[in-house]
């Protein structure tokens, strides 16, 4: 709803739609008829538009796409039209957030002002739409044309001073914004609205448009590729600048119903509550965290300052929670702290941050050489290598020195925490935290609870998890938990390709034309050869698998001749200059088909009689995706998983999965799961000695069903397939 009261002679509609004012059909109902009753009260001069609580509106309420309401009378456009035909001067007063539809009311107004950290932007790119209430048509009369494609193809929120200096707010005001805003209304309200009605404005560099958007248009498609809905908003812009609004209007708004029939926009919205439904955790016996009160996080160590240790310190100094890093010895302990400064110090140069600011947040780090300076932290992360041996020892040491009540977590990407926890005295409180990397920069955090972890630590783990600005996806142990272990079927069938007929830049130039920024064999380079040998050889050894048992170590996905062969060479990837492809330099980022690997490849069949083939660029697809797929069933059919949007939201920030097909998962319920059982079953008949490829039961069960089930109700499924 709006709430309505008269201050004066300024009525003041309050949009009251908690948490954040989406703007649902009662809200809109409300502004229209507050619109209205104002505009008949002769006693009323003139109008505020505000949000009451936390935020200014912030946008459509998306879940009103799927039901139809958001067309229902009056519709958004409708409720903008109203305001700017008001004969009285309406005034927006933006506090927290004016973002989509907000901004759109927004600029239905008359006028604007916003508090000192307000933000604007139009952000419905990210959810597979355009500004759908006349956001293309009006800002580019505002703000002119290059700045208005910057904003709404990007989906960037805008600050209040630059929002001021653009000409989206007409002033910054301190104190209450709605105070502020009765202020301002008052000044104006004997003011002609000649000039003040966006609609009948003019785009001010309407002689540069075809460049300018010509010129955006190459830009998306070479960022975006593959996405509709910046292409759409470069049209629909382009438009703004050659058409009067009443027929720019209907142009946007035929786009915009292009894009909502599309998949990708039901993808991208699905994405987009999945990522908020990830931190909604619930373990096995029915606590969640609608039922378990977290401890408080005052303080935090890190166990090793390589790479990631570095990087999760960032994260820790970043929330405002000191650090203690401690490292082996003086020369390690050295060049953790350096690469942490250097970080800061580029982030001071791009303007990120004052050099004051990272001064402080830095005066938080403590450099240790001693565990004993960790007894009374409430959280450490281990971020030593990935060895057993090597974290069961540090776990040992940390369970002497830290109190009692201390949480301990490794930065494990694959390793069993369960005999991680065997080391300690209280298992109750130990976690896995598998960070990614960068781990200053990427948002997933694969939290992992053992047998024994208590909901009260996973509650902990969870809301620190958030803290540090992470999107945290509780999931089970297991070898490679969820992420690691559905990456190992796909990068197994790219080696695997490779030995049948491929080489390394046809199985990557499938994938990446899928949508994954970067194949596997290039991956490979940039995570480093050498790493995956190395962890490779400590899951053999965890195993209890010989190196010379070829056929077990194919059965588990984890022969890798070729991989071997380009390590034994010294290449280790990009760091070496070398690796499945050849480099400028060591650390370049081009990658260039090396013929020297072809040779390898081919001489490695030749000496285990492979007749070669080639490959079509479809096996390479189904064979690399689909394992990968089957594989994420089996997460969730053995409860390793508990939903399948926590499996999409790891695969989507975690490993570049394209978020316009909303991930693995979801994926796999638009392609059909009858035809991709069917194609899994083919592989599994071709391979039988590839374990992967024997089909998830939970995935054979729902393809089974006479109907498609919906992705949200597969759970009920999951435990009835795990019995079979």
């Amino acid at each position: 709803m709006a709430d309505y009261r008269k201050q004066g002679d300024v009525a003041v509609l309050h949009a009251n739609n908690p948490p954040v004012n989406a703007l649902s059909y009662h809200v809109r109902q409300g502004l229209y008829d507050g619109i209205e009753a104002a505009e008949k009260d002769p006693s009323v001069k003139c109008i505020v538009i505000c949000g009451k609580g936390k935020t200014f509106p912030v946008g459509a309420d998306i879940r009103e796409f799927a039901s139809g309401s958001a067309k229902k009378f009056p519709n958004l456009i409708e409720v903008c039209d109203k305001i700017e035909a008001c004969t009285k001067p309406v005034v927006a007063a933006i506090h927290g957030f004016a973002l989509g539809g907000g901004l759109e009311i927004s600029l239905g107004c008359h006028y604007r002002i916003g508090g000192t950290s307000c933000k604007v932007g139009f952000p419905e790119v990210n959810i597979g739409v355009l500004p759908g209430a006349g956001g293309t048509q009006r800002l580019p009369r505002v703000i002119g044309l290059k700045p208005s494609l910057d904003i709404i193809t990007s989906g960037c929120h805008v600050g209040a001073k630059e929002a001021l200096k653009l000409g989206i707010l007409d002033k910054i005001v301190q104190g209450d914004v709605v105070t502020e805003g009765i202020k301002f209304a008052k000044s104006v309200q004997n003011q002609p609205l000649h000039g003040r009605r966006v609609s009948t404005m003019a785009v001010p560099d309407v002689s540069q448009a075809n460049a300018l958007c010509n010129s955006a248009m190459a830009e998306v498609k070479r960022k975006s590729s593959g996405l509709l809905a910046p292409v759409a908003c470069v049209k629909s812009l382009r438009v703004a600048a050659q058409t009067p609004y009443k027929d720019g209007i209907k142009i946007e708004s035929a786009l915009m119903l292009q894009l909502m029939t599309s998949g990708q926009a039901k993808a991208l919205q699905y994405a987009f509550f999945a990522e908020r439904l990830a931190s909604k955790w619930q373990v096995p016996g029915g606590a969640s965290h609608a039922t378990v009160t977290p401890r408080p996080v005052k303080s935090c160590a890190v166990v090793g300052g390589g790479y990631m240790g570095s990087g999760i310190v960032m994260c820790i100094l970043n929330a405002g929670l000191p650090c203690i890093l401690v490292e082996a010895n003086q020369k390690f302990l050295d060049r953790g702290v350096k690469m942490i400064q250097g970080l800061y110090a580029g982030s001071v140069k791009l303007g990120k941050m004052s050099e004051q600011d990272a001064k402080k947040t830095l005066s938080l780090l403590k450099p240790s050489l001693r565990y004993e300076d960790l007894k009374d932290v409430d959280v450490v992360i281990e971020a030593v290598f990935e060895d057993m041996k090597l974290k069961q020892e540090v776990f040992g040491k940390l369970d002497k020195v830290c109190k009692k009540e201390a949480l301990l977590c490794s930065n494990t990407s694959t390793l069993n925490i369960d005999k991680i926890a065997s080391a300690t005295r209280r298992p109750d409180r130990v976690m896995g935290m598998h960070f990614f990397a960068p781990a200053y920069y990427m948002k997933l955090l694969e939290n992992i609870r053992g047998a024994e972890t208590s909901p009260q630590t996973v509650a902990t783990v969870t809301q620190l998890s958030v803290k540090i600005g992470k999107v945290p996806v509780l999931v089970g142990n297991c070898h490679g938990f969820v992420g690691n272990r559905m990456m190992a079927p796909y990068t197994t069938e790219a080696q695997r390709l490779l030995e049948e007929g491929a080489y390394p830049h046809q199985v990557d130039q499938v994938i990446e034309e899928f949508g994954i920024p970067m194949g596997p064999l290039k991956l490979g380079d940039l995570t480093g050869i050498d790493v995956g040998w190395k962890i490779r050889r400590e899951v053999l050894k965890n195993l209890g698998i010989d190196r010379k048992n070829k056929e077990e170590m194919k059965a588990r996905g984890l022969y890798s001749p070729i991989r071997d062969k380009v390590y034994e060479m010294g290449r280790y990837g990009r760091k070496t200059g070398a690796g499945f492809y050849k480099y400028e330099k060591a650390g370049s980022k081009v990658a260039i088909p090396d013929p020297l690997v072809m040779d390898i490849i081919d001489h490695h069949c030749r000496e285990e009689g492979i007749d070669r083939r080639r490959i079509p660029p479809q096996e390479i697809y189904e064979r690399c995706l689909y394992s990968l797929i089957n594989e994420g069933f089996k997460t969730l059919e053995e409860g390793i998983a508990a939903r399948p949007e926590d499996v999409d939201i790891i695969w989507l920030l975690g490993y570049g999965w394209p978020r316009y097909t909303g991930g693995p998962m979801h994926f796999a319920s638009q392609l059909g799961l009858r035809r991709l059982y069917g194609r899994i079953e083919y592989y599994h008949n071709k391979y039988p000695d590839r374990d992967h490829w024997s089909p998830s039961r939970l995935l054979k069960t729902l393809s089974q069903q006479e109907h498609p089930v919906p992705l949200a109700q597969w759970g009920q499924f999951a435990s009835t397939a795990s019995r079979l």
